[in-house]
């Protein structure tokens, strides 16, 4: 190390447990972090400060002005750019004795098991079971250890999965403890279902700590156990998760249906056809099938119906008229108009693509 490295990690050198020798450790570790949102953002932080020798990125997103009041990596300055790339100059700018590689795109099936191949450990920031389940298969099926995390409204998860055994084996899975997917529209993001904005930071930062033990190998990770927290009850425990034997990772052929895109079998508007439309006064209803609180924080002047009133509200919702349905990002929009095709036969709806992030992002402009 050079004479600035040994003085920027002092603390951590009359640690007894820890030393030169797991400060060498973390320096020689390589490290890919999937998702720069917030996870990966007190992740990132704190991984490029402690030392990780090389840090991998990759997200396919931007910074939106809704993500800084979870995801302190980025500021105001950094609205529109890409997550990757505003990443690498801020954990650069923190500590310029790192290597960071940077992957813009979506991580899928065709191109998991190249990415994370020169990396030790993944540590999972996502937020969506299609990606989770897929890092997981990855990480089993490629030996990585996979430092998992979740975060959702007031609660958190932390675990370590896939960490080697001292016979060589490897310990418990995501699978192990969640054999099976739910549906990929079943369960709302952090978009849609909202998350507590100082949350990450405690996870994320607790999610770092596990990534830091296991590559400077010290302590006792959290393998074999998933640490749960409440952030409105302030209470924490802590499971063992079994090995179940009836968990068999062979391919990832059994994720390429669940994880694929699902064809489009609804009509689709963009926001600035909506706003063209509205210019020329087209007729048409707007229907927010987001929650009231929502509503009431911002709207778009649209008729509230939230989606899980869909079916008793089906009446007030017109089939001789352009219905263009709209929620946050897309997603409970798209849940709502198949719910209405499906069940009750609706030939004239129109989701509204980005939602009212979309329209945000429009007038902002």
């Amino acid at each position: 190390m050079s004479p600035e490295e040994l003085k920027r990690y002092a603390r951590h050198f009359v640690l007894p447990e820890f030393g030169r020798a797991g400060q060498a450790q973390l320096k020689a570790a390589k490290v890919l972090v999937v998702g720069a949102g917030g996870l990966g953002s007190p992740v990132l932080l704190y991984l490029a400060a402690a030392g990780i020798g090389e840090i991998g990125i990759i997200d396919d997103d931007i910074v939106d002005i809704s993500n800084l009041r979870r995801q302190d990596l980025y500021t105001d300055a950094d609205i529109g750019r890409s997550k990757v790339v505003a990443a690498k100059e801020r954990i650069q700018a923190l500590n310029p004795h790192i290597k960071v590689n940077i992957y813009q795109q979506r991580l899928n099936i065709e191109n998991v098991l190249e990415l994370i191949a020169p990396y030790d450990i993944v540590a999972d920031g996502t937020d969506n079971f299609p990606t989770r389940y897929l890092v997981n298969d990855a990480c089993v099926l490629a030996g990585k250890i996979n430092v998992y995390a979740s975060i959702f409204r007031f609660e958190g998860q932390v675990a370590v999965f896939n960490y080697p055994n001292p016979d060589g084996s490897r310990g418990v899975n995501y699978r192990d403890l969640f054999p099976e997917p739910p549906d990929p529209e079943a369960v709302p993001n952090c978009a849609e279902g909202g998350v507590l904005g100082v949350l990450p930071g405690i996870i994320g930062s607790m999610q770092a700590n596990e990534v830091i033990k296991v590559a400077a190998k010290v302590g006792e990770p959290l393998a074999g156990r998933l640490f749960l927290f409440d952030a409105a009850a302030f209470s924490t425990r802590v499971l063992k998760i079994p090995k179940n034997p009836a968990v068999q990772i062979q391919s990832l052929e059994a994720l390429a249906t669940y994880c694929a895109v699902p064809e489009q079998d609804y009509q689709e508007i963009d926001i600035t056809t909506y706003q063209t439309w509205k210019v020329n006064q087209v007729p048409h209803l707007l229907v927010d099938v987001r929650e009231p609180n929502e509503y009431e924080i911002h709207q778009m002047g649209g008729l509230l119906i939230p989606l899980g009133q869909i079916k008793e509200k089906v009446d007030q919702i017109p089939r001789d008229l352009k219905v263009v349905v709209h929620c946050k990002s897309g997603a409970r929009s798209v849940s709502a108009i198949r719910i209405l095709q499906n069940d009750y036969g609706f030939d004239n709806l129109w989701n509204l693509k980005g939602g009212i992030l979309a329209w945000e992002q429009t007038i902002k402009v």
